[in-house]
């Protein structure tokens, strides 16, 4: 729900093509508007051309593990603290929150990471990420 809230700028309780759009963005992903309007088109459910939580939650759901583990990779890959590191830092996990909207100091994100850094180290390792999204 909280993602589903990022993404619906406008709090309308449904995602447009320009809110697709935007989200996209800000993950570094280039989606042109037509893009956005065919993605929003194949995920609605009711045709009108916006998305509902529900049609967000189905599309989720419907990943199979390959596709969910992948999508997880990229997710993890973008909060990396150096591409390729293998971990994500307080201070890296502030940087992509405030990429989506969400101000946090490095202090709040260390409490975040603290909750599933089983081995603790202090960052996420991608199994901890996994156990944290799961």
């Amino acid at each position: 729900m909280r993602v589903f809230g990022h993404i619906d700028t406008n709090g309308d309780g449904k995602i447009s093509p320009p809110e697709l759009q935007i989200c996209a963005g800000k993950i570094g992903c280039e989606l042109s508007f037509e893009e956005a309007e065919i993605a929003a088109a194949l995920m609605d459910s009711d045709g009108d051309g916006l998305l509902s939580m529900e049609d967000l939650v189905k599309v989720v759901e419907s990943a199979n593990d390959e596709e969910k583990f992948s999508d997880l990779k990229k997710a993890f890959n973008m909060y990396e603290e150096i591409e390729g590191s293998g971990c994500i830092t307080p201070k890296s996990l502030r940087r992509m929150l405030s990429k989506l909207g969400e101000s946090r100091t490095v202090d709040d994100c260390k409490v975040m990471i603290a909750k599933f850094d089983v081995n603790g180290d202090g960052v996420l390792s991608f199994d901890e990420f996994r156990e944290m999204m799961a």
